[in-house]
């Protein structure tokens, strides 16, 4: 074979290769480009994002719109619209583990929150007791068994179980590790 013939050779592979690469190309640019992906946007989609562990759920008997969501290991949330936007309303307190939130039906703005995840395994995070505010989750105060640290804190809700409303005491009842294993009444 003359260098002629290996010359044309050469050179109809490699513009056969060439044009193979640069068709590759171009299916990839219209295949993932930024229209390809206009339309999908990333968004926070509340607790799940956080921990996904959802321990308790508490919805305003007043506002089927409110809720307030207890994450294992992320925290309580709240959403005003059902669900379609959250804020996280504890991350100022020294827990970041949550057993159980529920509300006072007779005032829906006091919120108790239990702290300390309410399962075993290697991940459970501890809490230091029991949290209540007064103004639907923007301000909080430990009320108490801040030695408790794993287990269950329950908070009971006697309207949930005889159908009559909160008269301002909160029966509390705690189990795991700790000397604040017990029943108690706020």
């Amino acid at each position: 074979m003359n260098v002629v013939t290996k010359f044309i050779i050469c050179s109809f592979f490699l513009l056969i290769i060439t044009n193979t690469v640069s068709a590759q190309e171009n299916d990839k640019d219209t295949l993932f480009s930024d229209n390809t992906f206009s339309g999908l946007k990333l968004r926070s989609i509340g607790p799940a994002l956080m921990s996904g562990r959802i321990a308790d759920i508490a919805t305003n008997p007043d506002d089927p719109n409110q809720w307030y969501v207890a994450v294992g290991s992320g925290g309580v949330w709240k959403t005003n619209n059902a669900g379609n936007t959250w804020q996280p309303i504890f991350d100022d307190q020294t827990s970041y583990s949550i057993g159980c939130v529920t509300l006072d039906y007779q005032n829906p703005f006091v919120v108790w929150v239990g702290t300390g995840e309410n399962v075993g395994g290697r991940h459970v995070g501890y809490g230091d007791g029991i949290y209540r505010s007064t103004d639907g989750g923007e301000s909080w105060e430990n009320m108490g068994l801040k030695e408790w640290k794993q287990g269950f804190i329950s908070i009971n809700q006697p309207s949930k179980i005889t159908g009559t409303r909160m008269t301002g005491a909160v029966p509390v009842s705690a189990s795991g590790t700790g000397s604040c294993a017990g029943a108690w009444m706020s």
